[in-house]
């Protein structure tokens, strides 16, 4: 199956084919850093770096650019609020966002440029706008003449005069009320290192030429996909789309991709929002990351198709720790069954081997084939990341099937033993396309210190022996306590095994 992806700019999906053969460029908007990201900020970076992963498993050499803004009005008033300097703010929020990035499994992208370190292109641009004859300077303020630009709207299908929920402050004359600034005068209490040296005098850039600036140096005038969310669509990327092809004259990016936005009952979440102020506390990156972990945020987040909402609440993840949790219980199982680990290096199954194996388990290999071509048929159909770990599911429950059947736990064959390790090592593989299942979870063979897995094989000890004894009321406290400490307990056939998370 052909790569499909839907595209916003045509409502349609289409085939991928990249700008340059071989070659993609993905460009993703990234945050204004003025307020600790919430869990809002990982989807866009964590969706991408699925998307560019699987690109990468297809041949492609991909180049991911993300952005910082981080010249911008809200980050100039809470840097005054607090009482430190605008780039001491905007460094140290970028910095945990950056932390928390990593701890999502989110290490692929390629240049994280910020704003502030782009003013000379900026200006170049401008300066180039206004020669074209699309743009006008006005006191200091410089704008875009929307009413030159006979594609605008081509993305949003809005209307020209539709500028609602533009951020830009508005200065000066507009020639007409839809115009958006690509250059702000400054004032006279802004501090003065946000203020840059310019044809127009001191000010600095409008939002959204940033993003055109800084995707056209690294990915040039032309590029593959732009990312970001939905919200975004406009005004940012209507306008992104007008400045940057009236400056080129080219195509600017060739497939547009806007994900869902998350929603706490219901409602959108939004760092500007007052009524949000006190749950966006407990909803920060750190705060999630610190009492989630990073692979259940990020299974979290794959497990709905980029496009739709996802809805967060402490249910929800719950939930997805059950399902993420399968998959670490058949993993533990297999490591208990064969010796070896399926995080390991190891071979995985390809249809030659067929031949290697008794016919009689030709039907498993056959099957978890089958399986993979599902998984990557799901992610040619748009990056469906939940398709993909449905199919997962499927496999992992194959798997566990298998093992039940033959008995594999408590059998002498070698044969078997081989075929449930390479079975889950092909499923560990897939899940890794997606960006999972990267290192092991913290257990007693995997993770734990000597100590802790000491203290913990004490309790499992203690519980047993309250059980034997008949003191259900101690084996069912201790249980709990565990649990609540974030430790799970199963009772199997060879004993009761713990894991961490």
């Amino acid at each position: 199956m052909a790569l499909r992806v839907y595209n916003t700019l045509s409502h349609e999906k289409e085939l991928f084919s990249p700008v340059k053969p071989g070659e993609v460029g993905i460009y993703l908007c990234g945050p204004t850093v003025y307020k600790e990201s919430h869990i809002g900020h990982a989807v866009g970076p964590v969706i991408f770096d699925a998307i560019k992963r699987y690109l990468t498993y297809k041949g492609y050499k991909v180049r991911w650019v993300v952005n910082i803004t981080d010249v911008e009005d809200k980050i100039i008033d809470e840097a005054a609020k607090q009482g430190c300097g605008v780039y001491e703010l905007a460094e140290r929020i970028a910095r945990s966002y950056r932390d928390a990035l990593a701890q999502l499994g989110v290490r692929s992208i390629d240049d994280m440029p910020k704003a502030s370190e782009h003013i000379p292109e900026i200006i170049s641009m401008i300066e180039r706008l206004i020669e074209k004859g699309f743009a006008y300077a006005v006191s200091g303020d410089v704008y875009f003449d929307v009413s030159k630009d006979d594609d605008y709207g081509k993305l949003s299908n809005r209307k020209v005069d539709d500028q609602a929920g533009q951020r830009e402050i508005v200065s000066g004359a507009k020639r007409n009320p839809s115009d958006f600034a690509l250059w702000k005068a400054s004032k006279p209490d802004e501090p003065d290192d946000i203020c840059f040296a310019s044809p127009w005098g001191r000010g600095r850039p409008g939002w959204h030429i940033e993003c055109s600036a800084m995707s056209m140096k690294y990915l040039g005038e032309s590029f593959d996909l732009h990312g970001g969310g939905m919200d975004l669509i406009f005004p940012h990327h209507e306008n992104e789309i007008a400045q940057a092809e009236s400056y080129s004259g080219k195509p600017f990016a060739k497939y547009w991709a806007h994900n869902g936005l998350t929603r706490l009952n219901t409602k959108k979440l939004s760092k500007s929002d007052p009524e949000m102020q006190k749950i966006l506390e407990k909803m920060t990156l750190s705060h999630l990351l610190k009492h989630y972990g990073g692979e259940l945020l990020r299974f979290f987040l794959l497990s709905t198709h980029y496009r739709r909402p996802i809805e967060f609440s402490d249910e929800e993840l719950a939930s997805k720790k059950k399902g993420l949790d399968t998959f670490y219980r058949l993993i533990d199982r297999v490591e208990r069954a064969s010796g070896r680990s399926p995080y390991d290096d190891l071979p995985t199954l390809h249809k030659p081997q067929l031949d290697k194996y008794d016919e009689r388990y030709h039907a498993l290999v056959e099957s978890i084939l089958a399986q993979r071509t599902r998984f990557l048929d799901a992610m040619d159909d748009d990056f469906n990341t939940a398709g993909a770990i449905s199919v997962l599911f499927q496999t992992a429950g194959i798997i566990n099937k298998f093992m039940d059947q033959h008995a594999v736990e408590t059998t002498m064959s070698d044969e078997l033993r081989e075929l449930a390790l390479a079975a889950t090592r092909t499923l560990v593989e897939d899940g890794r396309i997606l960006g999972l299942f990267e290192e092991p979870p913290k257990a007693a063979a995997s993770g734990g210190d000597s100590l802790t897995g000491g203290l913990l094989d004490l309790f499992v000890q203690l519980r047993n022996d309250a059980k034997n004894e008949k003191n259900y009321t101690l084996a069912d406290k201790i249980r709990e306590q565990l649990t609540d400490m974030g430790v799970t307990l199963e009772d199997r056939p060879d004993g009761t095994h713990w894991r961490i998370g």
